[in-house]
């Protein structure tokens, strides 16, 4: 089997030159002499899905990718979080998962039709009883970027990438220019390539990220159908990781995927049950929809 490097080690720094990150002679993320708190982050990652999660009425009462989501998954001890990303139709990166804006605020159309001006105007809409809990609006990337750097580390960033587009056919000139906007917000935050994911399911998009983002990790988003997608990973070497959701995976898939030299992402899970079946599989970094049971389903393994 290849060896897999650790996300938490991966051997890049951060180096603004043309628009570009270049990587670094190979180090290691947590040297011997680290203080024992950087040491345990050797475990995997442990990633805030969404935030803290999708609306559910017993876990969680807040909008995806909102603000307050955000930093709830931090609070309870995440290492970072995975977020959505939306472009809109002025070209900003904004956090929004749905490509209609009706399913989850008070806005209508598309996201790609709408100005981001607007659509950080616009309410989320959970409905009855998520609304008596929360008053969030959209907001964009650059917004939690700036929040960001005003923290002491840079918590883990997962850039899940939806590049369907309903209004807009799908224009692949768009999703270029997403990558291209993100590369440049995260240069413009300094934000260590290390601590950054990016990851979608479209191939052509992750061989162009890697053009323009040498340094930054890759992550290809399989589908159902498990085969495809180890074909489509044979076919992208210069992308790290496998991105599953919890019901397409089990501990031989995880196998065969770190048997191609990849790390395994798994995305879903909130109930005791499937944070168990997650944990068991033996992933390399967990997005999940509660951080907490997570962390006591890690401290039970390791006892």
């Amino acid at each position: 089997m290849t060896s897999v490097t650790p996300l938490l080690t991966w051997p890049v720094v951060l180096a603004v030159s043309g628009l570009s990150w270049q990587a670094a002679p190979a180090v290691s993320a947590h040297p011997a002499d680290a203080p024992p708190a950087e040491q345990a982050q050797r475990r995997p990652l442990v990633i805030g899905h969404a935030g803290s999660g999708f609306f559910h009425p017993l876990f969680n009462p807040l909008p995806p990718s909102s603000l307050r989501s955000i930093n709830r998954a931090l609070r309870h001890g995440a290492d970072g979080v995975e977020v959505d990303i939306r472009l809109s139709q002025d070209s900003i990166p904004v956090l929004y998962h749905d490509n209609s804006l009706s399913s989850m605020t008070d806005g209508t159309g598309c996201v790609s039709q709408t100005p981001a001006a607007t659509l950080t105007t616009l309410h989320y809409r959970g409905g009855w009883p998520y609304d008596w809990f929360q008053h969030e609006k959209l907001l964009t990337f650059e917004t939690l970027l700036k929040t960001f750097a005003k923290q002491s580390g840079f918590p883990y960033l997962h850039l899940d990438l939806h590049e369907d587009d309903d209004c807009n056919g799908n224009d692949p000139a768009r999703s270029q220019a997403l990558a291209r906007r993100l590369r440049d917000l995260l240069l413009q935050y300094r934000v260590p390539p290390g601590r950054v994911l990016i990851l979608t399911n479209r191939a052509s998009t992750l061989v162009y990220l890697r053009q323009i983002l040498p340094s930054v990790p890759l992550g290809l988003e399989m589908g159902a159908d498990f085969v495809a997608g180890v074909a489509t990973l044979r076919s992208l070497p210069t992308v790290q990781m496998a991105v599953l959701h919890k019901n397409d995976l089990t501990p031989e898939r995880a196998a065969q995927v770190h048997a191609l030299g990849k790390e395994v992402v798994v995305f879903g899970g909130r109930s005791a049950k499937a944070v168990s079946r997650v944990v068991a599989a033996g992933t390399d970094a967990y997005e999940v929809d509660n951080v907490r049971r997570l962390q006591a389903a890690l401290r039970r393994q390791d006892d």
